[in-house]
């Protein structure tokens, strides 16, 4: 085992390793929860039960989706990054495709599925590094703050924090009400437990948020601490079985959001953990193609299951900081997970005020690839501020990224920096054209 996962060349041990995993889960754990609730859209009342996902099943399956992909990760890309369903794109399924599109969730996970499949064609072939190149990377993160603006705006809004008004669309909400003073009081906990540097800070923050809930009388205690882990029978499977449903424009645009976003977020990640452990090899990532793989794959079959798009995270820094150097480190991650299929009653706790911070601190800290982006080209600026403004204000993410990719060639055209343009974004423009057109029939 030492040997296979090369703790004498990294410097590791079992205890780091160990360590590393440990803290990595309780940095990500929070998904559990956050994601069963996002998908079930538990926060939008008075829907019909068709387009509410069961909460049981879509928390099996994150956990699932979670242990298997970061055993994947671990063994075969040997790098200790940790995956689970994604938050941005969690939220781009529920409260985009699902709620505002109207696309039902069973051919949402098939829209996830193909996704992971192209994904795994893309890593498989040379075709990722073109696809990489294609892209702007102030576009890349913009797409990315302007998710973090996305979600901190859900955030705000389940905690009752920002809420409608008439007059001018939204505004201040009820500070007296106890569940929003929860939720209030959960911000500032998981925002001072960020400040400390406290591993599992968002986590954590939950975890309180919900004790002083229950102290309080707002959440009503769980029956049960532990219990045999809920079926997947709702959701399993139904990928595959619509994936007849996916072929119309609106799916196009659906598809190629799930998988832009996952790639370039993988990317993203897999570089910034593989810097901080000092994995990279003269600025490259080695084995970027087998890491790439685990990620799609992990996609796949989390769509399968009945959970959005696996991705890796970025929390995966936490346990890296604490030691974790190998792909052990990914696989102490995914026994956790697999422990963790056990303590579903914890779910009933799980409420809007007790996630609202967790979205809000997430949506922060994606906000910080701001400073990524050239704001003094204006060609460029005009791009990236439209994707990230459009995304909360349209409730899209996939509008947002459609409005700044059609933006970048007109700009780029009129500088006169037209042949700087891949030809890969001239063929997303038209595909987003077409998307306005049909919309708007």
């Amino acid at each position: 085992m030492k040997k296979y996962f090369e703790f004498d060349k990294l410097g590791t041990n079992y205890k780091r390793e160990f360590l590393g995993g440990l803290t990595t889960f309780l940095a990500m754990a929070y998904i559990l929860f956050v994601n069963p609730a996002t998908l079930s859209l538990s926060t939008i009342p008075d829907l019909p039960d068709s387009m509410r996902m069961d909460q049981g099943a879509v928390f099996t399956a994150t956990a699932i989706a979670a242990a298997v992909g970061s055993l994947i990760m671990g063994i075969v890309a040997k790098y200790p990054v940790a995956l689970a369903p994604g938050m941005g794109l969690n939220a781009f399924f529920a409260f985009t495709v699902v709620l505002t599109m109207g696309i039902p969730w069973q051919t949402a996970l098939a829209g996830v599925m193909v996704s992971g499949l192209v994904f795994i064609v893309l890593s498989l072939s040379g075709l990722r590094e073109t696809v990489i190149n294609a892209i702007p990377s102030e576009l890349k993160h913009a797409v990315g703050a302007g998710i973090g603006l996305f979600i901190t705006f859900i955030g705000l809004q389940n905690a009752q924090i920002i809420v409608n008004n008439d007059a001018v669309l939204v505004g201040l909400g009820d500070l007296t009400n106890g569940n929003t003073l929860l939720a209030i009081f959960g911000v500032v906990v998981t925002v001072i437990l960020m400040v400390l540097r406290i591993n599992g800070g968002v986590f954590i923050g939950m975890v309180i948020t919900a004790i002083v809930g229950m102290i309080t009388g707002l959440i009503s205690p769980p029956s049960s601490i532990v219990a045999p882990v809920p079926s997947l029978e709702p959701t399993f499977g139904a990928a595959i079985e619509n994936f007849g449903n996916i072929f119309s424009l609106q799916m196009l645009v659906v598809i190629l959001t799930f998988l832009f976003v996952d790639f370039f977020d993988t990317a993203g990640t897999l570089v910034a953990v593989a810097n901080q452990a000092g994995l990279m090899k003269d600025n490259k990532l080695p084995r970027a193609g087998k890491a790439l793989l685990a990620d799609s794959t992990a996609t796949v079959i989390g769509a399968i299951l009945g959970t959005s798009t696996t991705t890796s995270y970025v929390e995966s820094t936490a346990g890296v900081a604490t030691g974790g150097r190998s792909g052990f480190t990914s696989v102490v991650t995914a026994g956790f997970f697999l422990i963790a299929l056990f303590f579903s009653p914890l779910l009933s706790v799980v409420t809007a005020p007790v996630t609202a911070p967790a979205l809000i601190i997430v949506g922060a800290l994606m906000v910080a690839s701001l400073s990524q982006i050239d704001w003094q080209r204006f060609e460029i600026a005009v791009p990236a501020f439209l994707t990230i403004v459009m995304m909360p204000l349209t409730y899209s993410i996939a509008t947002g990224i459609a409005i700044g990719f059609v933006f970048y060639p007109i700009t780029m055209i009129f500088k006169g920096k037209a042949k700087e343009i891949h030809p890969i974004m001239y063929g997303l423009f038209v595909i987003f054209i077409l998307y306005f057109v049909f919309l708007a029939a």
